[in-house]
């Protein structure tokens, strides 16, 4: 044969899709086989990077701003997981289309895997936490899906391509034969590797027990006790709860830095380099500090807002250590995983609770929440200032230096705007006459002074308020319906309003803004009926 699939067809071969399709399948697990090669491997030489999330990584970088701004808006904390799906039905695209044009055409599908498995190797060898084991695995997983998929495309051609006669039945028999007992290895390895896969990411748990078997030491300076919850249902607690707290990030799979082997260094315009252990930082006179942190993409009455007890050492005390230079006025933080954030110098030395965090609601940091090490930055959103899986810090201008959203379109300061936010009730919820409403609110750096709730187009009427845990934490708020709307409210639809004033006598801002470039702003409204 000359590569080209003869008309012809082997006797008992019906259908016209029936040769696409087995090639297609011959496509995917060809792939499976090779993807899961390099992942099983990966689970032990390089967790962080396997060979599906080295490209995943690489393309959620290339991804223009918007589409980034839109998945988040659209799918929340989500967003990684719709993205994951995605990724693996394009991957299964590939792959069938790898196996239908091999069969076509001799070296196209392979040429198509080789290709996926050099990106994957370029990919690998490129993140910040990545290098030559990613790539090798990348290769290998490219090089074990072509040959696989050289294997069973010949071994399909020789049972469907062979021309109608009556001599070749029996060859065209065993060519059958042949062709189905690969395929059915292909698939009891694809099951196997898949198996072994899970089994290896999850006997890998030299990072999980490093974490569990973490002592955290005492606060040299303890936030004070926590507010205790309006007996509201429905309302956020105090303190959200580190397996609800929103996570928005860049990083495909959560990184895996060994507290043992984590450096911290300060670069830059500095009078001399500092690198710290994670060993050094905790022995620090740590401090624990309350602060809501919320994401820059946050809709007005979203949910990418937590209040959180945090447990650090100041980074101004760091800084000093390493000598700031005259004229920097920023400090870029990098992750292992390659994400920075730039962050104003100045929020960093003006007193505020800016801190290299190690802990959150007194427990060392979860993985997805930057353990060991993240930042954690008052008054500024996440995406200039939060970094997680903190590895460096340098003190550098904005004029030589931004982030990684500042070229996004995203502004380069990222001062939270004071908002407020009604909890309970829910969108289109039906109430009674003698429900409570409930919220949030929060004014960092300055404290929240009064919260006040509208019913329809009524009067402005003041809630009460819970406890106060300070200024750069959120508060709870609520009020009686009744209170709110000034009397019993009749039956059927209503709208709540709610705004707030910080301590400094400011109102929150009643103009209807979008998240980018800096923030959303506006009034939150919710619709419900009274039953």
């Amino acid at each position: 044969m000359n590569g080209e699939a003869s008309t012809g067809a082997a006797p008992g071969f019906q259908g016209r899709w029936a040769g696409p399709a087995l090639a297609a399948l011959c496509g995917l697990l060809a792939v499976g086989l090779g993807l899961l090669s390099g992942e099983l491997l990966s689970a032990w030489l390089s967790p962080s990077v396997s060979p599906l999330n080295a490209v995943g990584a690489v393309m959620i970088d290339a991804f223009p701003g918007p589409v980034k701004d839109w998945a988040v808006a659209n799918f929340g904390t989500n967003d990684k997981l719709v993205f994951g799906v995605t990724m693996r039905v394009i991957v299964a695209l590939l792959a069938c289309a790898a196996g239908v044009l091999e069969r076509r055409k001799r070296g196209i599908g392979v040429g198509l895997v080789i290709a996926i498995g050099v990106l994957s190797a370029a990919a690998g060898a490129s993140r910040p936490d990545g290098g030559t084991t990613p790539a090798f695995l990348g290769i290998l997983s490219g090089a074990v899906a072509a040959i696989v998929l050289a294997v069973l495309i010949e071994r399909l051609r020789a049972w469907t391509d062979r021309p109608r006669t009556q001599t070749l039945r029996s060859a065209s028999g065993t060519d059958r034969r042949r062709f189905l007992s690969a395929l059915g290895l292909s698939a009891v390895g694809v099951a196997i590797l898949a198996v072994g896969t899970a089994v290896a990411q999850g006997a890998v748990t030299g990072y999980q027990n490093a974490r569990a078997a973490l002592k955290l030491p005492a606060p040299k300076k303890a936030a004070p006790a926590p507010p205790s919850d309006p007996p509201v249902p429905g309302i956020p607690s105090w303190t959200t709860p580190a397996d609800s707290f929103y996570r928005i990030d860049t990083a495909l799979v959560v990184p895996f830095p060994d507290p043992d082997t984590w450096r911290l260094r300060v670069t830059g315009m500095v009078d001399q380099e500092v690198t710290m252990t994670f060993a050094e930082l905790l022995a620090k006179p740590l401090e624990e500090h309350d602060v809501t942190l919320t994401c820059v993409s946050n809709e007005v009455g979203g949910n990418l807002i937590g209040n959180a007890r945090w447990l650090g050492w100041p980074v101004r005390e760091l800084l000093a250590e390493a000598g700031v230079k005259p004229g920097a006025d920023m400090v870029l933080s990098t992750s292992v995983d390659g994400f920075t954030a730039g962050t104003p110098l100045a929020a960093l030395q003006d007193g505020r609770a800016a801190i290299l965090a190690v802990g959150m609601n007194g427990q060392p940091l979860p993985p997805e929440h930057g353990f060991p090490v993240r930042m954690v930055v008052p008054g500024l959103y996440g995406y200039v200032s939060a970094t997680k899986w903190l590895t460096e810090l340098k003190v550098t201008t904005f004029a030589a230096d931004s982030g990684y959203w500042i070229p996004r379109g995203w502004s380069p300061l990222g001062p939270i705007k004071r908002s407020s936010r009604v909890d309970v009730p829910r969108d289109g919820q039906s109430l009674h006459a003698d429900a409570v409403l409930g919220g949030v609110a929060w004014a960092q750096g300055v404290g929240v002074a009064s919260v006040e709730v509208r019913i329809d187009d009524g009067a402005w009427r003041a809630a009460r308020l819970g406890g106060d845990g300070g200024a750069d934490s959120w508060r709870q708020w609520w009020l009686p319906l009744a209170e709110a709307a000034g009397g019993v409210p009749g039956h059927g639809k209503h709208t709540v309003t709610v705004r707030m004033t910080g301590r400094d006598g400011t109102a929150q801002s009643t103009d209807q803004v979008p998240p980018a470039p800096n923030g959303s702003s506006g009034l939150h409204s919710v619709g419900f009926t009274v039953s």
